[in-house]
């Protein structure tokens, strides 16, 4: 399996309002501290970001709460001038966006209320999404965060040895994530959707 690997694909620092210029319409682009980064997601990871939304989408639906899933859409936290992600899945509160400062003309979110739900798949740059993602969603107190390592590319410290598939449930509780990692033929425990009926295997590999 080839796995493209995120990078900096400039030497030149950005502002957010720069890289906005330049890749706000790409869905390929996020900005990290100044650095834009070019996911350049395969084909296993659009079928597990697919898989994903859908099943989320389903029990919207079903609870009948006022969210959605973003489709093009960046998440600008406003304590961090030169970062911008582009989660993979997020479900926006939409009776929070009457606070958000930008949605009115723009597709980008800057508070952390106004997202109940963030799914990343690791097909690239494991190290975002373990570590600066965690600590940063946590941060915006996002309440739900997953990580899908379809792939079992994340370092040991985080998924063990040896490598696996992994999906990593992390549950905000006191300002920080509480992570709970499930595998193969093992239920999925998402509190905010406790309707869902999934295992891990079906996630990681996208329903296969």
């Amino acid at each position: 399996m080839t796995i493209a690997l995120d990078q900096p694909i400039q030497q030149k620092q950005l502002s957010f309002d720069e890289f906005l210029a330049r890749y706000g319409g790409d869905n390929r682009y996020e900005l990290i501290d100044g650095e834009v980064f070019d996911l350049e997601p395969t084909g296993p990871h659009e079928e597990v970001t697919a898989f994903i939304t859908t099943k989320v989408c389903v029990q919207i639906d079903e609870i009948g709460s006022p969210w959605f899933v973003l489709q093009r859409g960046l998440l600008r936290p406003s304590n961090l001038g030169m970062t911008a992600f582009r989660p993979d899945v997020a479900v926006v509160d939409r009776d929070e966006l009457t606070k958000e400062p930008l949605w009115s003309n723009q597709s980008i979110l800057t508070l952390g209320s106004s997202i109940k739900f963030v799914a990343e798949v690791v097909s690239s740059n494991w190290q975002n999404d373990y570590a600066r993602k965690v600590e940063d969603y946590a941060a915006l107190g996002i309440p739900e965060y997953w990580i899908a390592d379809y792939a079992g590319l994340g370092g040991t410290r985080h998924i063990g040895k040896p490598k696996q598939p992994t999906l990593s449930v992390c549950t905000l509780v006191d300002g920080e994530y509480e992570i709970q990692q499930f595998r193969g033929n093992e239920s999925i425990a998402s509190p905010t959707f406790p309707g869902l009926k999934l295992t891990a295997e079906k996630v990681l590999r996208a329903g296969g």
